[in-house]
Parts: structure tokens; C-alpha cells; sequence
């Protein structure tokens, strides 16, 4: 996790809530004090849940899944495009469009639709065959598919995980993610309620410098989780080399043992035959001879 110290959410702003008339009763265990109807958030609970989130987005990502971002706000559009393309993750910051995960199969038929205008308006043969009107309905079809999908052209499967900027803005989002058992992990400010959330972290969702700071701390989570994946990775890699090695050198030792040639015993059976021939061969030494009884 990034080095995060409370005066660094301190002087991001991340300590500004909403106005107290708008506030959801549910937040009530992050929030520190009111003033001048402002609430103002706990930044030692955001310290701890910041901490606890990003271990556990860490571990998601070490293991091989995709985390999703989603922050569709215009003031967190651009930080969150530029951390998601920098981790290579999917993303959503244009618009959520109803059964994105939940119907995430009609989805891969509209991408696979994207994929077809790009390669044909690619084609320059076929993009001088057709009509210039029929060219510029495809270019803006595919426009508008790229806007809003272009943040998940190569998601092939659903996500392990959702990084929301909004709860209350993004609320389709973590409802598809809630039904589909998809944990959510998100900045609630305090008009938000962190009940439908796996991970809520207590920030201002409003100020950039406040969702800049949270976004890069949990962008952080994800390249240390990115990381450590190549390192296992790298180290089954040079283990499974190195039991290939000793195998190898096993079968060698083994096939040498075999192919060398046996020992100048000599058989049992012509042994047991010159013990035989000897025993014939020599004299008896205590013989009496017949005849000289006197």
C-alpha cells in the first residue's frame, strides 16, 4: 500500500463530507463531528479501511483477476482512466450501462460489434467502396461503442472485484456486482450508505484532489498485487526448471548404471566343478597299502 499519513487525507480534503440534512444515518460510525453543518469524516477510520482494502484488492489481483474501476463523476473520470489504462484494467467512466455484468453475454456481443466496425473502417479498400454517408454512420457508431465500452474491450469474463468512486452515483453498478457476489470495494462519502458495499472506504467523493489520493492509493494495491504475481510466477517457473533438471539427471545416472558391464565373477556351477575335479585330482594321504598287514 502507498505511505498514506493522516495529514496527507488531511490536506486533500478527504475529511469533508456533506451538508448534515443530507447524510445517511449509516455512515454515523465514520463520521468525527459536525461543524458549520458540514460533517466532518473520521480520517483514522479512513486510514484503517484504506489499509484493509488494499490488502484485500492486493491479494484479488496476486491471484490473477481483474479488478473494475468505475467512477463515471466528471471530476474523477480522468484520474481513474489514466490509473486503470496504466494497470491495464478494465474500466467504466463514461456511462454504466444497465446489465453490464448481469448480462455481461449481450455485452460481449456488442464489444465483438465494436471490434467489427474497427477492422472494416481499417480496411481502406472497403472504406472506398462504401458510400461516404454510410462511412460516417459507422464512424460514429463505433464512437459512441468506444465511449462507452472501450474501457472493457478486452474484459473476456466478468471481474473479481469493483473499485466504485460513487456508491449513490454508481448504485446499478454495485447492485449488478451485490447480486452477482462480486465484492465492492468504494469511497462513501457521508450521504452514502457502506452497508452495500464489502469495503467501504469514508472520503469525500467530491474534490478531485481527495478521489486522486484514494484512487492511486488502491492503483498502488494493484501493482504491488501485480508484482508479487510475477515473482510467484517467475519462482514456479525456476522451480519446475529445476525438478526438470534433477529428473533429467536422474534418468541420465540410471541409464548410464545400466549400460555398464557386468564383473568378472566366476559362475557358481564351474566353480562348483573345479572344486569336484580338485578332490579327484588329489592323493590320499592316510591310504594303508593292501598287503603289508605284517
Amino acid at each position: 500500500m502507498a505511505q498514506i499519513e493522516y495529514k496527507d487525507l488531511l490536506d486533500a480534503g478527504v475529511h469533508f463530507g456533506h451538508l448534515t440534512r443530507k447524510w445517511d444515518p449509516r455512515m454515523a460510525p465514520y463520521i468525527f463531528m459536525e461543524k458549520n453543518g458540514i460533517h466532518i469524516i473520521d480520517l483514522n477510520k479512513t486510514l484503517a479501511s484504506l489499509e484493509e482494502a488494499s490488502n484485500a484488492i492486493k491479494g484479488i489481483v496476486r491471484s490473477g483477476r481483474k479488478v473494475m474501476f468505475v467512477a463515471t463523476k466528471k471530476q474523477a473520470q480522468e484520474i481513474v482512466t489514466e490509473e486503470a489504462k496504466r494497470l491495464k484494467m478494465p474500466y467504466v467512466t463514461d456511462r454504466w450501462l444497465g446489465g453490464m455484468m448481469t448480462n455481461f453475454a449481450t455485452i460481449r456481443k456488442s464489444l465483438k460489434k465494436l471490434q467489427t466496425l474497427e477492422k472494416m473502417l481499417k480496411d481502406e479498400v472497403l472504406v472506398k467502396n462504401v458510400a461516404k454517408r454510410e462511412r460516417l454512420t459507422l464512424s460514429r457508431e463505433k464512437e459512441k461503442l468506444e465511449r462507452v465500452l472501450g474501457g472493457v474491450a478486452d474484459l473476456t469474463r466478468l471481474p473479481a472485484a469493483l473499485f466504485v468512486v460513487d456508491v449513490k452515483r454508481e448504485n446499478i453498478a454495485v447492485l449488478e456486482a451485490q447480486r452477482l457476489g462480486i465484492p465492492v470495494f468504494a469511497m462513501c462519502d457521508t450521504n452514502s450508505n457502506p452497508n452495500l458495499v464489502d469495503f467501504a472506504i469514508p472520503a469525500n467523493d467530491d474534490a478531485y484532489k481527495s478521489i486522486s489520493l484514494i484512487t492511486l492509493a488502491i492503483g498502488k494495491a494493484i501493482e504491488e498485487g501485480l508484482m508479487e504475481r510475477k515473482q510467484d510466477k517467475d519462482s514456479q517457473a525456476a522451480q519446475e526448471e529445476e525438478d526438470a533438471k534433477r529428473q533429467e539427471n536422474q534418468r541420465r545416472a540410471a541409464a548410464e548404471g545400466a549400460d555398464e558391464p557386468a564383473g568378472a565373477a566366476t559362475p557358481v556351477a564351474e566353480t562348483v566343478e573345479v572344486e569336484a575335479a580338485d578332490e579327484v585330482d588329489a592323493p590320499a594321504a592316510d591310504a594303508t597299502p593292501v598287503g603289508n598287514t605284517d
